[in-house]
């Protein structure tokens, strides 16, 4: 089997998956009575129409961006982190408890330490889940979901108790918020409401890439996730690096919540996980599972996730079918990644192939 053949079967296998979401996406938005044509154009192309679209967009990519990285380093180190809601929860609820409790901090000293405590917020979420699946074998699937109902009731509970906005309770109003926070620990902004974050999420996506694939550390993180018995029987720690894996997987979700409070909202409120953590997981998926291949990846979530908030106004489609889509992509995902990893298909197409070239011959 050549080279080539095996390049053009994974092409084809990836464009038939495109078609194939493109296709089960048109049925969905047929069967609700939606215009097709307008809600593609609306959600996929009307945020790259100008730059205040744009921003937005990439304010959302961002946190899925950051989310995304500790996943795939959760995912190539043989553990499947599905708790990243839970744990950018809890990294929010400690970089606001630090400018909360820290407001007169030079922004120098007071903005590394509150995003050193949310990335500690989310190592802390992914280190219970790891420890768990390293010592007692306990699913990770479980443990990460029911510790994402923990981390929203406790979040909320903080809100309205702890940490709520002392001018709520004054006016009796009630709504769950932080009152907004010190300019010390605030994000600068590169345009309107764009922020440095993106920067960061970048800078991060590289370092990853270095850590994972051009160090012994990183190799013995992979070689852990691809094949558990052969690393161990290579000296390889295997439940060392799932508990690591998990906090570093974690501590990226806890980040990217202190990033989300320091460049946007400025405050904890309620909502503003915004999914982006289950998002996350479909970005990392979408990308590969490499970090270089999730900085577009994010983009393209950002901007169905953008797209369907102008959806209901431009064309009456619900706001949650970026929700259906994601879906529709993870499905797709799957069916592909199985179908190019089914060695025996590949084979029989190979030989379809030579018979028919030699047919023509």
């Amino acid at each position: 089997m050549s080279n080539g053949f095996k390049l053009a079967y994974k092409i084809g296998i990836i464009i038939l998956s495109c078609i194939a979401a493109f296709l089960l996406s048109c049925v969905i938005l047929l069967v609700i009575g939606a215009d097709i044509p307008l809600t593609f154009y609306t959600i996929c192309i009307l945020p790259l129409t100008n730059s205040l679209h744009i921003s937005e967009v990439l304010i959302r990519a961002i946190p899925l961006c950051i989310i995304a990285i500790g996943i795939s380093v959760a995912y190539r180190s043989g553990i499947i982190n599905i708790g990243a809601e839970g744990q950018m929860a809890m990294g929010i609820l400690a970089f606001t408890a630090v400018a909360l409790a820290m407001p007169d901090v030079p922004r120098f000293i007071l903005l590394p330490v509150a995003l050193i405590a949310a990335v500690l917020g989310g190592a802390f979420w992914g280190f219970i889940p790891g420890i768990l699946k390293a010592k007692l074998n306990v699913s990770e699937l479980l443990s990460t979901v029911m510790l994402n109902y923990i981390a929203a009731q406790f979040y909320t509970f903080c809100l309205r108790v702890v940490m709520m906005d002392p001018a709520e309770k004054m006016s009796g109003g009630g709504t769950p918020m932080s009152m907004k926070l010190t300019e010390n620990v605030w994000l600068g902004r590169i345009s309107g409401r764009l922020h440095y974050g993106l920067m960061i999420a970048i800078v991060l996506a590289f370092l990853i890439f270095v850590l994972m694939w051009k160090t012994t550390i990183g190799f013995k993180m992979r070689a852990a996730g691809a094949q558990d018995r052969a690393a161990r029987y290579g000296g390889i720690s295997v439940p060392f690096y799932l508990v690591a894996a998990m906090a570093i997987s974690g501590g990226f979700a806890g980040f990217a919540g202190g990033v989300e409070v320091a460049g946007v909202h400025r405050r904890a409120i309620e909502g503003i996980t915004n999914n982006y953590g289950f998002s996350g997981v479909v970005v990392a998926l979408f990308g590969g599972l490499h970090p270089l291949g999730i900085i577009p990846a994010s983009f393209f979530f950002g901007l169905l996730i953008y797209g369907s908030t102008l959806a209901p106004g431009k064309v009456g489609v619900p706001a949650n079918i970026s929700k259906v889509m994601q879906g529709i992509i993870i499905l797709v995902i799957v069916t592909a990644q199985m179908v190019l990893s089914n060695t025996y298909l590949q084979d029989k197409v190979w030989r379809r192939w030579q018979k028919l070239v030699k047919k023509e011959a």
